[in-house]
């Protein structure tokens, strides 16, 4: 599977820049896997207005693998995504994680393409003390399969450094769509903005922050890099966020007003820019930033309980819970900033 055999109005979708949430596992009180409320999850997002919904990733739990979870899961949301498309007539990129060194990873990504889905967000924790060519020969065994969205994972959750010179070898692997930067770093978000540009596929590669510290600023920010003996301007267009699977009508919001903002030419308000900090302090109660991300699923079942779009947090590990004070954090957030809740 290419790129080009992506669906025309989705592929654009994606190079213009859309809202692509990190799904959640829903589970029973009993731990077993909730597909009712899965489905009405989807349902959520979807009618929210998301361009994309990546499933099978960390927000998805990676422990699902482990747990026979991995196939049903991405299926299910598949399967709900095409029901409604086809009552809809809208049609949205399905990215599925793909993780574990080569022979899991392919498994992984035939999987996925079977079940339907565009594109595989792929995960190099695996590859954490390896080589620069073994890493880049892994991704082009999986780009051969279907395209693939590289990801550079912040190392608290399990990523590693990924040098710009690496990035400059994994721009040139063919079928490559995008790039979810999630160094939570902005030195290392630099690193692959001037890798896109020095290897002159701007055109060719779309940049989706990943940052959840840092979501506002990075899609505000007009990059001007001087590679090749010119100029070049590059945006990250959209988001592939975990943040983003709460509030995710407001988050649909946001990127439209951003969007608007930029075609029109006109200054950025100062008030987007406060929000911008309201939004990364939220992200801090939410994501358990005081605890090295320790409650980090457990944070954002909270905000979706608070929803009412699930029934608890549980997580397949029991000692998953949300850190201690984490829930008086969330609250904080919550009371401080009453205009970032969906109503």
């Amino acid at each position: 599977m290419l790129i080009n055999d992506i669906d025309k109005t989705i592929l654009e979708n994606f190079r213009s820049g859309v809202v692509i949430p990190a799904m959640p596992l829903v589970l029973t009180e009993e731990r077993t896997f909730d597909v009712e409320t899965q489905q009405e999850l989807t349902h959520y997002y979807l009618d929210a207005g998301v361009g994309g919904l990546a499933v099978g990733v960390h927000t998805t739990q990676f422990a699902i693998r482990q747990h026979g979870l991995f196939e049903p899961v991405l299926l299910c949301v598949s399967e709900t995504i095409d029901e409604w498309s086809e009552r809809s007539g809208k049609k949205i990129l399905k990215v599925a994680g793909v993780c574990g060194r080569t022979i899991q990873a392919v498994k992984e990504a035939k999987y996925a393409k079977q079940a339907g889905y565009h594109a595989a967000l792929l995960s190099l924790a695996a590859f954490n003390g390896s080589t620069t060519t073994e890493i880049i020969n892994h991704c082009k065994e999986i780009a051969g399969i279907m395209p693939v969205i590289g990801f550079y994972l912040q190392p608290a959750v399990g990523g590693m450094d990924l040098s710009y010179s690496f990035w400059k070898e994994f721009m040139q692997i063919p079928n490559v769509l995008g790039i979810k930067i999630a160094p939570f770093n902005r030195y290392k978000t630099i690193d692959v903005v001037r890798a896109l540009c020095d290897t002159d596929k701007e055109n060719d590669i779309t940049l989706y922050t990943g940052n959840d510290d840092n979501i506002v600023l990075d899609l505000l920010t007009e990059y001007k890099i001087q590679s090749n003996g010119r100029e070049k301007k590059v945006r990250i267009k959209g988001g592939l966020l975990g943040h983003w699977c709460v509030r995710t009508q407001k988050a649909v919001e946001l990127l439209n007003e951003i969007h608007e903002i930029i075609e029109s030419g006109k200054d950025i308000p100062k008030e987007l820019l406060t929000r911008s900090v309201e939004i990364t302090d939220s992200n801090a109660a939410f994501f358990d930033a005081a605890n090295g991300f320790a409650g980090c699923i457990p944070g954002l079942h909270e905000v979706l309980r608070r929803q009412g779009l699930l029934k608890g947090i549980w997580c397949l590990d029991e000692n998953e819970v949300l850190s201690p004070g984490q829930s008086e954090e969330i609250s904080r957030v919550y009371d401080a900033y009453p205009h970032l809740s969906e109503k």
